[in-house]
């Protein structure tokens, strides 16, 4: 018995020594594990996410820049988005006024693209698609510029640089332009009329307007095309009385414009459009065009005196073919070439 009794207090014994390593290699197991939790714990509370961690300069110098954004949206969104009259409140026409964003909330959200709604519109993924004279949209190419500068803080300035100019809305408070001018003899912009453009012309003058081909190929959409220097120019830099886009929006040429008039455009925007025309037409950034020399244009109106198209004078010589016989009180169309001096020779006189 007393052996049977010591075989079997050996072997329990055996068993509860092994049951014990067993225990302790659990237990040292579980221990490591849980360290390597309380580790990968303590590196989320400790590490911020990648959406709200500042870049480095490395980062931000390979960047797109805000002045590569603004071209972008120069070409494309200033249209609707800049001045007083912008829609939704939103500007697009300096970084204060993008940042700022508009009457339904922020445009743009630092590190965020997927909640920018600037980039959201642009790529369709709320609606409408912007921008609203689209297709075409913006490219590929342009769309990843802007999502790259948002994701990568929508910094004003690169590092090193002026974080920001002084916003224009600073600058109107103060009385003067961007550029330092007064406001009052500061010369208007492409930026200050495109916005009545788009309101009361584009629908018809774009690409793919609601006429489908534009009128007689005329498109009001950007700054390129209205100042095109095609066959006939329709602005004259300088000389808004023989612009023809300026003429029919007066009514002094007809058929009077906009097509869906009345109501026309009120004085203050006509006026506004013959100023920016009379001061060179000058583009977003400021810079006045040429006057196309050379270029054929046609014109109708009252012939007033000999010879003279509404008060404007006509170079008429042996050359120019009157049709109809002409006089002074007359409708009449007339076809004349631009001279570099602004002046007409007339080519063809036409009594209507």
């Amino acid at each position: 018995m007393k052996r049977l009794y010591s075989a079997a207090t050996g072997i329990f014994g055996l068993i509860g020594l092994s049951l014990w390593a067993v225990c302790s290699i659990h237990a040292t197991a579980s221990a490591a594990e849980g360290l390597l939790l309380v580790q990968e714990v303590s590196g989320r509370l400790h590490t911020p996410p990648a959406s709200q961690a500042s870049p480095s300069p490395q980062v931000l110098n390979a960047a797109p820049s805000y002045e590569q954004v603004n071209s972008i949206l120069q070409q494309r969104c200033i249209m609707c988005h800049t001045g007083p009259q912008a829609v939704g409140n939103l500007r697009l026409d300096s970084y204060a006024g993008l940042m700022a964003g508009g009457s339904k909330g922020p445009a743009v959200v630092p590190r965020s693209p997927e909640k920018s709604e600037l980039l959201r519109r642009i790529r369709g993924d709320s609606q409408p698609r912007m921008p609203m004279n689209g297709p075409p949209w913006l490219t590929e190419e342009e769309t990843s510029i802007i999502e790259q500068w948002i994701a990568t803080g929508a910094i004003d300035a690169p590092i090193g640089e002026n974080q920001s100019a002084r916003p224009q809305e600073e600058a109107r408070k103060e009385g003067t332009s961007p550029s330092g001018e007064t406001s009052a003899s500061a010369p208007l912009r492409y930026t200050d009329v495109a916005p009545i453009f788009q309101k009361r012309c584009v629908r018809c003058h774009m690409a793919q307007g609601s006429l489908g081909t534009p009128p007689e190929g005329i498109r009001l959409d950007n700054y390129t095309a209205i100042l095109a220097a095609w066959e006939r120019p329709i602005v004259i830099p300088g000389y808004p009385e023989i612009s023809l886009l300026f003429r029919t929006i007066k009514g002094v040429s007809l058929p009077r414009m906009p097509m869906d008039g009345p109501p026309y455009l009120n004085d203050q925007d006509t006026e506004r459009i013959s100023r920016w025309i009379a001061q060179g037409a000058r583009s977003a950034d400021g810079k006045a065009a040429a006057v196309p020399a050379g270029a054929n244009i046609r014109l109708k109106g009252t012939l007033t005196g000999r010879w003279a198209l509404d008060g404007v004078a006509l170079a008429v010589d042996s050359g120019t073919r009157m049709d109809k016989n002409p006089a002074p009180g007359n409708s009449v169309e007339v076809r004349a070439v631009v001279q570099a001096d602004g002046s007409l020779r007339a080519v063809r006189i036409k009594r209507l």
